[in-house]
């Protein structure tokens, strides 16, 4: 490595931008899979949910329905995309096995996992903010605190990123690839809360909604736009910090043991 592809502390930035660049170029050439697909879904949730039943509902939690449904449809695109973004990429890699460019490029383990996350967060906040403009069209886009709402875009993107790459070194098959999302991400994401408080759920049923890691996700994301939070100030928080922090170190020892990465 050289001076002009480092700075003073060893970050190879050349190698970094060109792996950021490759994966947008690969994200563009799909653009219905990647942005239109997910925004055409959440407008028919916004529209059947939140417009038409919502209209027959005066109001949930001191919010129009609407409202309040909107932040779980956001949440639950974001971390769709983010974690398909991550696990396709990481899955073709090594399908197609230009994988060992990667490996062979003067980028450490750390770069490698930050060039993917970038990417995955870049996706996963264009769909999230296409959607917010299809809530203005509604009057239902509302921000009560812009750098919460920030940093529960850019955290759950990561968090769902991160797995996406457990997911993608473990897969053998595509079919391996899109269990998670059919078993675990699509019906924990529709039972978080999006369009329900806990207080609406029997008493012997709430403990579902406090043992799904949805739940504060998407509750966190609410609180930053109407200001409703159903959780303790700092526990959603405080999940989402330690999630990232022990999905990203095991990220971090699967490349440094080549699993799935040399085979």
């Amino acid at each position: 490595m050289t001076d002009v592809s480092q700075d003073k502390m060893g970050t190879n930035w050349i190698g970094l931008y060109t792996m950021v660049r490759r994966e947008v170029s690969r994200m563009m050439r799909v653009p219905i899979q990647a942005f239109i697909a997910p925004w055409i879904s959440a407008l028919l949730f916004i529209f059947i949910f939140g417009f038409v039943v919502g209209g027959r509902i005066t109001e949930i939690g001191g919010h129009r329905y609407l409202e309040f449904v909107l932040p779980g449809i956001v949440m639950m695109n974001v971390v769709n995309a983010a974690f398909l973004q991550s696990s396709s990429a990481i899955y073709f890699a090594r399908f197609i096995k230009f994988i060992e460019e990667t490996l062979v490029a003067p980028l450490s383990y750390a770069e490698m996992i930050a060039g993917s996350l970038s990417v995955v967060v870049l996706r996963a906040s264009v769909t999230g903010v296409g959607i917010m403009f299809m809530g203005m069209f509604f009057n239902a886009t509302h921000i009560e605190s812009w750098l919460m709402f920030l940093f529960w875009i850019v955290s759950v993107s990561a968090v769902f990123g991160l797995l996406g790459i457990i997911v993608g070194l473990w897969s053998k098959s595509f079919e391996q690839l899109n269990m998670p999302v059919v078993f675990f991400l699509t019906p924990l994401s529709m039972v978080g809360g999006v369009f329900n408080t806990v207080e609406m759920l029997p008493e012997w049923l709430r403990w579902l909604a406090w043992a799904n890691p949805f739940f504060y996700f998407i509750n966190g994301l609410r609180g930053s736009m109407i200001g409703f939070d159903e959780t303790p100030a700092g526990l959603g928080v405080g999940l989402t910090l330690l999630l990232l922090v022990v999905l990203g170190g095991t990220v971090w020892r699967l490349y440094s043991k080549g699993y799935g990465l040399r085979e």
